[in-house]
């Protein structure tokens, strides 16, 4: 029998080729206040402490990549 699971994205991060054929970059998440109406207490902490960390990183690394695709040219 099939387990039934709820999941969710906090974060996603992902280079990609669009049709047009220009490399990119994408970066999304949870906004921490959402956090607030799926999460309580500790876990709540958790999944904050989380998007932060994921803001820093993950958000630094798109922001890097997108700076140095924009010195290569594309197509358009």
């Amino acid at each position: 029998m099939k387990q039934s699971t709820t999941e969710g994205n906090l974060a996603s991060f992902k280079i990609f080729v669009n049709s047009k054929g220009v490399v990119m970059t994408e970066f999304s998440m949870l906004p921490p206040k959402e956090a607030n109406k799926v999460f309580k207490d500790d876990e709540l902490l958790l999944i904050k402490k989380l998007l932060t960390e994921a803001e820093v990183k993950l958000g630094g690394l798109h922001e890097y990549l997108e700076n140095e695709l924009s010195s290569f040219v594309q197509p358009t």
